[in-house]
């Protein structure tokens, strides 16, 4: 059962503690990465082999397996998927970064080109659901982006065939390659380069606790987008919200994973004990019972704050991945709100929403990360170059500044290459 605490009435380790992941991969994850930089392909297919217990005729889909997928998907989803594209796509067109150039003083230019990544790799989980969320959340801001090849790297069936709706998904945002490999080994292929895995130049996406320890390992190698936890829901609520609809939103996360954690914030006692008398109505229905119930048991708590203000405080300490915000007028709450990955406002605007089909993108900041980063968005598929021109006759008018300076940092051969061309 979820616990209830009262604000100020039990320590600020226990409001504030965080569900971790309990593997500790990093060993594990380091001979992976070693297999796959001298093996190739071979080690991608003896690691799938062993973790996904099937072994690919190929690494890649085919335009064959693709059609195949494309028949098999019925036209009502096709249709929600372009609708869900558009949304992402008018959202995210929005966050396009241009060029600039300054040229207001004589002899002068200096400017800043906005340039794609050439090459980006994209990790969909798999697994224990399906996430053809994640391929449109990923592939559109990359393609908006401007980057030349999207690679998408997701774990194969035991039939050895990526699920037809990752492939439909990947259709209607426009990938390039799918790869049918997941798990650290995916990373690893990615970061280095395999035959059939081209060497990208950024991964993103969520995956599990071997994916994310994988990125944290080739960083450096490549860019990388963040390092993802457990899904976090925090809701924010007054004592007139719906406890139904809140149990609700907080299975929703709670859902994914054993170690998500859904939390509540509330000004209402009363609202506390009738969300967590919900929860016990409504866990029983869901198909992944087992999963919410150990998460929910484990990670869930609701906490009952003395006002609204305390409880965005809280709220903002927390720094959750998915923030909703369930009073009146929440559009009054937005500025107090510093540290989320993405605000989900007022009573009909349920997480699920954002997940699927509203626009903002669903891969976002976890574990408090929120407070220093930013959900996935055009920008982490780009790169700035900056120039600078001068004359000579520019140059002469600032070059003994540049001289004072360097000396002040004993960097005389800095102060010489600008003193040497104002010499006649």
């Amino acid at each position: 059962m979820i616990r209830i605490m009262k604000y100020g009435e039990v320590p600020n380790s226990e409001i504030f503690a965080r569900s971790m992941p309990t593997v500790n991969a990093a060993e594990t994850v380091a001979e992976i990465i070693r297999n796959v930089r001298e093996r190739g392909d071979a080690a991608v297919l003896d690691y799938t082999e062993k973790f996904d217990r099937v072994r690919p005729e190929s690494l890649l889909v085919t335009e064959a397996e693709m059609e195949e997928a494309l028949a098999k998907t019925d036209p009502e989803f096709m249709t929600v998927l372009e609708k869900a594209a558009a949304n992402i796509r008018k959202f995210h067109s929005r966050q396009v970064r241009n060029s600039f150039i300054i040229n207001d003083e004589d002899g002068i230019v200096m400017g800043q080109k906005v340039i794609p990544v050439d090459r980006a790799g994209l990790y969909v989980p798999g697994g224990t659901a399906v996430y053809p969320s994640t391929v449109l959340m990923d592939v559109i801001p990359a393609k908006i982006a401007g980057v030349k090849e999207v690679i998408i790297t997701t774990p194969p069936g035991r039939d050895g065939k990526i699920n037809p709706s990752i492939l439909a998904a990947a259709k209607v945002a426009g990938a390039d390659r799918i790869v049918k490999a997941g798990g650290a080994q995916a990373i690893a292929a990615l970061a280095y380069g395999t035959k059939s895995v081209p060497k990208a130049d950024r991964i993103v996406g969520p995956g599990n606790a071997y994916v994310a320890e994988a990125k944290r390992q080739v960083y450096g190698v490549v860019s990388i987008d963040m390092i993802a936890g457990p899904s976090e829901i925090l809701v924010v609520a007054d004592g007139k919200s719906n406890p139904a609809w809140l149990a609700a939103d907080l299975l929703s996360q709670a859902e994914h994973d054993r170690v998500a954690s859904a939390v509540l914030v509330t000004d209402s006692a009363e609202l506390a004990g009738a969300v967590s008398a919900e929860l016990e109505k409504q866990l029983p229905q869901l198909e992944r019972y087992e999963i919410a119930r150990e998460s929910i048991d484990r990670n869930g708590k609701i906490i009952v704050a003395d006002d609204l203000r305390t409880a965005i405080e809280i709220a903002n300490e927390i720094a959750p991945e998915h923030l909703e915000l369930c009073v009146d007028n929440p559009f009054d709450y937005l500025d107090s709100i510093r540290h989320a990955g993405s605000v989900f406002m007022g009573r009909n605007c349920p997480e699920a929403l954002g997940d699927y089909l509203a626009g903002p993108n669903h891969t976002l900041p976890t574990q408090g990360t929120a407070k220093f980063s930013s959900p996935l968005s055009v920008d982490d598929f780009v790169k700035k170059t900056q120039y600078t021109y001068f004359t000579r006759e520019a140059l002469e008018r600032v070059a003994k500044d540049v001289d004072l300076f360097a000396k002040r940092e004993g960097l005389t051969g800095h102060a010489r290459s600008a003193m040497i061309r104002t010499e006649k």
